[in-house]
């Protein structure tokens, strides 16, 4: 049977729901797996024309909510930069021609191509990882055209409440590997999440504010059961109404203490200074400048972690 063709807009921005599934059986992207992924995509839409909306890695697939751009507001100088960014991190470092500008806008403005590097270099990981060879992913990807505005945000809470249906947790920013639990735990921090879904409002909301009404909106969903799956209990419901679904300051702490445990070095600005020049050589990331851990008042982070292979 021939495939079905792909709805991908040419020349214009347009925002697509992405799946994409393992071949392998049973639950096989554990802890590092899912993480590695996140910081992959993160990576990876720093230099293709995207934006991402919403994102929610489960143990044998995942989804990606993103706005797909042309490019053409970005100066030549910009897209170099980022095919510089791209090509420095792949074997054998390719130099970045300037003469090949309208080849890589291109490329950096395609779909498919993004998810193709996603997909390829997280089975590059995987099977190193694992000292397996073949495929990883099944099927190719599907994606869905979605409309921007309340059809945006509505698929963005069916990304977010996947791993509530399937009864891993509760509450959906519980699921660490999901974007609402990175926007609570990190506070946005570089911008990797868009956050303007192009809804008619007045005015733009302060970060906390837009945050009690962002999960108004997905508890509120979670709360109906529609497809079989579980919901959002209506008890918890009830609490997250009575707070004005803003996150207490215990639960902030508790989605805060990844860093504990992620953080290559952790302490006061000075400190963790001082102890990247010391342990610099160690430090394969490019990340140099300690990130203030949102919401505990001192203390910052620096991360090892790289998307390197």
């Amino acid at each position: 049977m021939p495939r079905i063709p792909r709805l991908l807009v040419d020349g214009e921005e347009a925002v697509y729901h992405v799946i994409s599934r393992t071949a392998l059986d049973g639950y096989v992207l554990g802890s590092d797996e899912k993480e590695y992924l996140v910081r992959l995509i993160q990576w990876l839409s720093g230099v293709f024309f995207v934006k991402i909306f919403g994102y929610c890695i489960m143990s044998n697939h995942f989804h990606l909510l993103l706005k797909v751009s042309p490019g053409r507001e970005l100066s030549d100088e910009e897209v170099l930069r980022r095919a510089k960014i791209y090509y420095d991190n792949i074997q054998g470092k390719q130099q970045v021609v300037p003469a090949y500008i309208d080849r890589y806008r291109e490329r950096f403005s395609n779909l498919s191509e993004f998810v193709k590097e996603i997909k390829q270099r997280f089975s590059r990981y995987y099977n190193k990882k694992h000292s397996r060879r073949g495929y990883f992913w099944g099927d190719r990807y599907k994606s869905v055209l979605i409309e921007e505005g309340e059809a945006l945000l509505n698929c963005l809470a069916y990304i977010e409440l996947n791993p509530v249906r399937a009864g891993i947790v509760k509450r959906p920013e519980e699921y660490r590997w999901c974007s609402l639990a990175y926007l609570i735990a990190t506070g946005n921090r570089s911008g990797f999440i868009c956050t303007d879904y192009g809804l008619a409002t007045t005015r733009e909301p302060a970060f906390e504010e837009f945050l009690a009404l962002l999960r108004a909106f997905i508890y509120e969903k979670g709360g109906m059961k529609i497809d079989g799956g579980r919901k959002i209990p209506h008890d918890i419901l009830e609490q997250e109404r009575k707070k004005g679904f803003r996150p207490s300051k215990k639960r902030l702490f508790l989605m805060k203490i990844r860093y504990f445990s992620d953080s290559g070095i952790l302490g006061s600005r000075a400190y963790v200074r001082a102890q990247y020049e010391r342990f610099r050589r160690l430090f394969r990331s490019k990340e140099k400048v300690p990130k203030r851990v949102p919401g505990i008042e001192g203390v910052y982070s620096l991360k090892r972690l790289t998307v390197n292979v």
